[in-house]
């Protein structure tokens, strides 16, 4: 039997991810004291701190010590935080608010932002090269290297020029740009742990299948949450479709959307039967997921 809920894990290691991060990132002292804080105040602000949880839980799988993970997953961490700072600039996809705090550059100014954003990819990078991650330097190099894919031009990055490109009218093409602009930090959250535990083929196929499917179900159930009514996470109802953009809902319509995410659930899940009752939290991702279209 489970000790935690699902939703207790969840917050269990956000606390855990929180407290680390408060330990790595430099103080708000000395002249760049305003960068620093701005810093801080986009990485530790509030957040379920998903990306971080997958790479925990995944640890936990393969009875990984905690501490070169923990890193991993604080450096995992800096890079979405960043990723959020810039998205949110009057440049990119300009938001006000997240989780009902000022965004960044609202909170200090236009310039602070870039540069925050600029530090804590920066430092991300830093943790993870540091020995304190893991003694061997080959695989600091890797964990390094995957991460630096999963952020740049064929990733993350990658994918937000193809989204500010303009709006697409393809199932395909959209479906490639969520890939890389959301979905490719999170199979980087299950990679990493990956490395450090020297899975195999069959291990990291499965997980990382495991990973895109549930980052495309997450997506989706984004769409439908921001298409049909305001939620916190998401900001305004329809705000895609006053940026004019397409989104799975606008391109399926809501009903095949909603039978697509069912599809996606089962499927989803089957990726996790190889490792039976140690992949029962992530299982419960998957329910968790479709609930919050709810």
């Amino acid at each position: 039997m489970k000790a935690l809920t699902l939703a207790e894990r969840i917050s269990e290691t956000a606390d855990l991810v929180t407290v680390a991060l408060d330990q790595l990132l430099p103080r708000a002292e000395g002249p760049e004291a305003r960068l620093t804080e701005a810093m801080r105040y986009a990485a530790l602000g509030p957040g379920r701190r998903l990306r971080p949880f997958f790479a925990l839980e995944t640890a936990k799988m393969f009875d990984l010590d905690e501490r070169p993970v923990l890193r991993t997953a604080c450096a995992l961490e800096c890079i979405h935080a960043y990723s959020i700072v810039h998205d949110d600039l009057p440049c990119m996809e300009p938001d006000a608010a997240r989780r009902e705090h000022p965004s960044v550059h609202d909170a200090y100014d236009e310039a602070t932002a870039v540069l925050a954003g600029d530090a804590l990819q920066a430092i991300a990078f830093e943790i993870l090269a540091h020995p304190d991650t893991h003694e061997d330097g080959q695989v600091r190099a890797e964990l390094v290297r995957r991460l630096a894919a999963a952020a740049g031009a064929r990733g993350m990055v990658g994918g937000q020029m193809i989204d500010l490109l303009g709006p697409r009218d393809d199932f395909g093409g959209m479906a490639r740009m969520q890939r890389m602009k959301t979905g490719a930090l999170i199979a980087c959250a299950f990679e990493m742990p990956l490395v450090l535990a020297r899975a195999s083929e069959a291990e990291r196929h499965a997980l990382i299948g495991f990973a895109q499917d549930l980052g495309l179900a997450y997506q989706i159930t984004g769409d439908l949450m921001e298409s049909e009514a305001d939620h916190p996470c998401q900001g305004p109802h329809g705000k895609d479709e006053v940026r004019g953009k397409a989104n799975y809902v606008s391109l399926l319509g809501a009903p095949a959307a909603r039978e697509r995410l069912g599809v996606l659930a089962a499927q989803t899940k089957a990726h996790l039967e190889p490792f039976g009752e140690r992949a029962v939290y992530l299982r419960d991702c998957v329910d968790f997921v479709m609930e919050l279209r709810a």
